[in-house]
């Protein structure tokens, strides 16, 4: 197996997009579920998966992330066929706006269909261990996103415990680079997930949070922190008004290393980090 080298994951390529990793990237989420935690699913509605689209392009987003099963924490699957009908016609729908569009699931199915409507980027809660997955990755030039997770969404938030959170994240999420690496995938086609609040307590979360540095070394980093619940515990505030301390939440994640923001609201990311840039130049930059 070649060694990893930081050097080589200056671009993040997936499919015919390569994104310059010398800012951070902004990943616009796109729920096409009825149940989303946050409440900004459009179940079923391709009309209003466009609409969004298009508002997160305009503010700034560089990737739209279309998933089709809530995995908050006591989340039910979903079945295939359904799973399906909720993201395909989005996913054709979305790929001609110009951005790439990753798709959020853990089926080796849904992932192969969306590669096959123009999606560019598979983004795996599960790490691609269900079996076919890895194959379907392999078998295109997309992107990948590998997520840390302790237990399944159903079950993960009831008693999440560590030896060392940092550590045994930091661990698996090398296992997983290094077997992608090894099965052909380009280290500048993935990227990695702590998992923030999945199977993780607060103080793990923050821990975690207080690492990415450490965890950055293994490759570019995916952050997730938007709306979630350790938002609402650290600072008391409820669903609708988690926007603006997810701002605050994602700046300190990209001042510690990470690459690319997974987020709700675009346009308020964006805003907050031009004021960021703006007065502390080159802060938010790892060239």
């Amino acid at each position: 197996m070649p060694a990893f080298s930081l050097m080589q994951t200056r671009y993040f390529d997936c499919g015919p997009y390569r994104l310059r990793l010398d800012r951070p990237l902004v990943m616009a989420i796109i729920n096409t579920t009825p149940d989303s935690f946050s409440g900004d699913g459009v179940a079923g509605s391709v009309a209003l998966a466009v609409e969004r689209a298009k508002a997160a392009i305009d503010a700034g987003a560089d990737i739209l992330d279309v998933g089709g099963e809530s995995t908050r924490p006591g989340s039910a699957a979903v079945a295939l066929d359904e799973e399906l009908r909720r993201v395909i016609p989005v996913v054709e729908a979305l790929a001609p706006l110009g951005l790439p569009i990753s798709i959020d699931t853990v089926k080796p199915e849904v992932m192969v269909a969306s590669l096959a409507a123009g999606a560019s980027l598979v983004n795996d809660i599960n790490a691609l261990r269900a079996p076919g997955a890895l194959e379907a990755v392999v078998a295109s030039n997309c992107g990948v996103c590998v997520m840390h997770m302790q237990g399944e969404p159903r079950t993960m938030q009831d008693a999440p415990a560590y030896g060392d959170v940092v550590a045994d994240v930091e661990a698996f999420l090398v296992e997983r680079r290094d077997t992608l690496i090894g099965a052909g995938v380009s280290p500048t086609r993935i990227l990695l997930d702590p998992g923030f609040g999945f199977g993780k307590s607060l103080a793990h979360n923050i821990e975690l949070f207080g690492a990415l540095e450490r965890l950055a070394k293994s490759g570019p980093l995916l952050v997730g922190v938007c709306r979630k619940r350790m938002i609402g515990e650290i600072t008391g505030c409820s669903l609708g008004e988690r926007d603006l301390p997810s701002v605050v939440a994602a700046i300190a994640a990209v001042a510690r290393g990470a690459a690319v923001l997974r987020v709700h609201d675009a346009a308020a990311l964006r805003a907050g980090l031009k004021i960021w840039e703006a007065l502390a130049p080159g802060a938010l930059k790892f060239e």
